[in-house]
């Protein structure tokens, strides 16, 4: 099945993205209101935060240019300081935007 921008294929295509997150998402919900959550279930679920964050962060930090690099070193830094995600992040995102401007 090939969808094409004439037609609303765009359009085709946004809704069932849209559609198949909101169904994982609430998928994942149904299924865990039926999950009694004991302290093996809560490890497993910190245990795979971390783990998909790192997945996330790895490809960034080996294949990404200084700017993405620069910005996972100030995010770091920054919360390892202040130990709060908003000012973290707030200074990965000017890190690499500042980056790309002096770059640019």
């Amino acid at each position: 099945m090939t969808l094409t921008a004439a037609n609303g294929g765009v359009l085709l295509a946004i809704v069932i993205m849209a559609l198949a997150t909101y169904l994982t998402r609430a998928g994942g919900v149904f299924v865990m209101s039926r999950v009694p959550i004991g302290p093996r279930v809560e490890r497993f679920i910190n245990a795979m935060a971390g783990s998909v964050l790192v997945a996330v962060i790895t490809p960034m930090a080996v294949n990404g240019d200084g700017g993405a690099r620069m910005a996972l070193v100030a995010t770091a830094a920054v919360m390892l300081a202040l130990r709060k995600p908003l000012p973290a992040i707030t200074a990965g995102i000017l890190t690499a935007a500042l980056w790309r401007l002096a770059a640019s």
